[in-house]
């Protein structure tokens, strides 16, 4: 999948709400530091995960499922198995009425729930992550790809 810089660009700066679904508790996991990335960048995140439901994460409770989400989610963040998707975006979609975005975290992609999420309007990210692409567009990239926060004359 190739996406424009704009278009990428363009998804981030507009994007407020973003659900995470299949945010984990556990620091190390990707969708952990990533949700709690886009925290950190004003995004709100609203962690969705059934096995963690009624815990907190970044000051918002882990809810179960999507449709228990508020309705101001704007982008749904999708950390799981390309074929699960499915049922994911059918529920986005029916659940958020100012939805703008389906984003599919890297090594997702299901051409068939793209499909449908672009049919109904909805901009669509397949194998890329949000916090990787919000680093490199906004300039926050150092060496070797990482924003290390250490400089150095030494190196």
């Amino acid at each position: 999948m190739t996406y424009s810089d704009p278009f990428l660009k363009d998804i981030l700066t507009h994007t407020r709400v973003i659900a995470v679904v299949g945010v984990s508790m556990n620091p190390v996991r990707p969708s952990y530091f990533v949700a709690r990335y886009l925290t950190l960048k004003g995004f709100r995140v609203v962690p969705v995960n059934p096995m963690s439901a009624g815990k907190t994460l970044f000051g918002q409770e882990v809810l179960a499922s999507l449709s228990d989400c508020p309705k101001d989610v704007d982008m749904v963040d999708i950390f799981r198995r390309s074929e699960l998707v499915g049922p994911i975006v059918d529920e986005a979609i029916d659940a958020f009425p100012n939805l703008r975005t389906i984003w599919m975290q890297i090594g997702v992609e299901n051409q068939d729930s793209a499909a449908k999420a672009e049919a109904s309007g909805l901009n669509v990210v397949m194998n890329r992550c949000p916090k990787i692409e919000y680093q490199r567009l906004f300039g926050e990239l150092r060496m070797g790809g990482f924003a290390t926060g250490v400089v150095s004359s030494k190196l």
